[in-house]
């Protein structure tokens, strides 16, 4: 199983990725070695994620809604989650 997501950066920034273990993403992201993007901008929230049955159709739909606006992001994140409170996992270790 392979997972799209979307964090919620400290600065209300919004991140998108995927990934085959979404806990374990978001704590490496947590931890500031997910990405360059996200590595000042901690700690992050996962507020979104569909799940698909391969790295291809996962990296589809991130492209996808990667060239989206803002808005459009925050409606697709609201109308699966309407309180986007989010998850927030620190890291462990």
């Amino acid at each position: 199983m392979w997972y799209f997501y979307i964090l919620e950066c400290k600065d209300k920034s919004l991140y998108s990725g995927i990934s085959n273990d979404l806990v374990r993403r978001v704590i490496k992201h947590n931890s500031g070695k997910g990405s360059k993007y996200t590595k000042f901008r901690r700690p992050v929230k996962l507020v979104y994620w569909e799940e698909f049955p391969d790295k291809i159709s996962a990296a589809k739909r991130e492209r996808e809604v990667k060239d989206w606006k803002r808005t459009e992001k925050q409606r697709l994140i609201r109308s699966r989650f309407p309180s986007h409170e989010g998850i927030t996992r620190e890291s462990s270790g």
